[in-house]
């Protein structure tokens, strides 16, 4: 479903189930750290007030490392992997090679390993939809994350 019709400023937590014993592991990328550090925050949030037992956190460089560094905690025992970035569009191509680098990625890791990663890229044209969407006037794409890998970790 398109964002504009979408808000997560409202998001209801009433019907997801508890997070209480579950692990998570959110890898965020350092880049555009604005927006990742947001949308960690918002992710972090919902975890902590759905009773998650443990949440950890990996950084690492950019986007495209978020496939790798997910891969990295299959066996760390979590219930689910939150894979945060955000790819704004620039004049060149690499916008469109890094975006679907990821999502194959992050694709190709729900097929390969026992531990659901969850899609948190942001890939916007520009910098005021990554700021409306990681905590802005459209809410915060973590927090939507989160309520995802939870369910997700409940299955």
């Amino acid at each position: 479903m398109a964002t504009q019709h979408q808000n997560s400023t409202q998001l209801d937590l009433s019907n997801v189930p508890s997070a209480k014993n579950m692990r998570f592991v959110l890898v965020v990328s350092e880049w555009n750290t604005q927006i990742t550090e947001n949308l960690f925050l918002g992710a972090k949030k919902v975890l902590l007030d759905k009773g998650a037992e443990k949440i950890d956190r990996v950084d690492v460089p950019g986007s495209f490392e978020l496939i790798y560094g997910a891969r990295c905690q299959f066996d760390k025992d979590y219930d689910a992997i939150i894979a945060i970035g955000s790819v704004i569009r620039g004049e060149t191509k690499h916008f469109d090679y890094v975006c679907q680098s990821v999502s194959h990625g992050v694709k190709d890791l729900n097929l390969l390993g026992k531990t659901p990663v969850i899609f948190c890229v942001l890939t916007d044209d520009n910098v005021q939809q990554a700021i409306d969407r990681s905590g802005g006037a459209l809410g915060n794409k973590g927090a939507e994350a989160a309520v995802a890998a939870i369910r997700m970790a409940a299955l």
